[in-house]
């Protein structure tokens, strides 16, 4: 069994090498071809051009390179026609990877085609599921109320699991690298310099008011390399000076000591989940943007834990909402181990069993659903 591969990103590079070592489990002669990152190649990917081609983001980015992504697209296809696999399986990235698959569905409307990860229609333009589905046949979703939203427009739907909880915790030496006396506070700004240069000064502001009512209180920020100088930049007249970490062990040291977060909106409520780490989430936009938001938004939170575990206990400050006073307020409220806290600590259990925790790993459900769905179409 020969299966065409396309990721785009460091993500999809993740979710694709963990999918392909279920294969090889299940199945141990299949053969792979197609596009990946590092991951995927030391699971057996000989890619076809390099991954970092495609990760290219926001609308200002793509244009210069629209002929070049283009190009790609049909080297692409052409590849994944070329070597006759007996599926393409897609990982994220929709803009580039349902655009080869458009392409190949129009050459060989016989082959099976799969992608990985739903589009959050739950949550903004529904109409993109109906698209999806003319191109796309099978679907491994990562959260577990998305595939009747697949199922409605057409496509069958496996939930597989989210890889966040078959992501590594903290063993108990990482712990020892977050010590110190005071309440720990986890400040996650975000990854890109807009969200971070929008974001630091809010929680500085925040912090001032922290320290009023806990002198002794520290703050870790873990940060990627990328943005790590702005960060130093940013935070230096912080009233609690933040120790900024890179390194993955400390980073999950201080995702394990932390006694509450706040953090920008994003996937990384859910590793503040699965470490039981009480939070509050912040984010500033740009008016217009917020604006548009708001218009399109189909839910009334944006914070996944809230939405797996069907509760609103996590505290959100968006927009023009994102004010250090009430941020400050509700920090304070988690740190008084109340019963913001103790509602807190409950969806985030529902949210990880919800999630898949103490099941098979994502990576081997997803190889599962592929297989079941190759099978069903025979």
């Amino acid at each position: 069994m020969k299966l065409f591969l396309i990721a785009g990103e460091p993500s999809g590079d993740r979710l694709g090498a963990a999918l392909m070592a279920g294969l090889k489990l299940l199945l141990p002669e299949v053969r792979f071809a197609g596009v990946g990152g590092p991951l995927m190649q030391a699971e057996g990917l000989d890619s076809l051009f390099p991954m970092e081609d495609l990760a290219v983001m926001g609308i200002a980015e793509v244009l210069p390179k629209y002929r070049f992504l283009k190009r790609r697209i049909r080297e692409a296809a052409a590849a994944a026609l070329a070597a006759d696999p007996v599926a393409l399986i897609t990982i994220d990235s929709p803009d580039f990877c349902l655009r080869v698959a458009r392409q190949v569905k129009a050459a060989r409307p016989g082959l099976r085609t799969i992608h990985y990860v739903a589009p959050s229609v739950w949550a903004w333009r529904p109409g993109r599921a109906a698209k999806m589905a003319e191109v796309i046949d099978h679907v491994l979703a990562l959260l577990p109320f998305e595939p009747p939203y697949m199922t409605a427009a057409g496509m069958s739907c496996d939930f597989v699991g989210h890889p966040v909880v078959a992501e590594p915790l903290a063993t108990p030496e990482e712990r020892g690298l977050m010590t110190g006396q005071g309440p720990l506070i986890l400040a996650l700004p975000g990854s890109r310099r807009g969200e971070v240069s929008r974001l630091a000064p809010v929680i500085g502001a925040v912090l001032a008011q922290i320290r009023q009512a806990h002198p002794e209180a520290r703050v870790v920020l873990p940060t990627v390399r990328g943005v790590a100088a702005l960060v130093r930049d940013l935070t230096a007249d912080w009233p609690i000076a933040p120790q900024i970490v890179t390194d993955a062990a400390q980073k999950r040291a201080a995702f394990a000591s932390a006694d509450v977060a706040i953090a920008a909106s994003g996937t990384v409520s859910l590793e503040l989940a699965a470490n039981a780490c009480p939070m509050v989430i912040a984010y500033k936009l740009h008016p217009i943007s917020f604006w548009l938001m708001k218009r399109a938004a189909l839910i009334d939170t944006v914070t996944l834990v809230n939405l797996v575990s069907e509760s609103r206990s996590v505290p959100e400050f968006l927009g023009p909402a994102c004010q250090p006073g009430p941020i400050a307020d509700a920090l304070l409220a988690l740190l008084s181990d109340g019963p913001e806290r103790a509602a807190q600590q409950a969806a985030m259990r529902l949210t990880m069993q919800r999630l898949g925790q103490g099941g098979a790993p994502p990576g081997l459900r997803a190889a599962q659903s592929v297989l079941a769905a190759l099978a069903g179409a025979a």
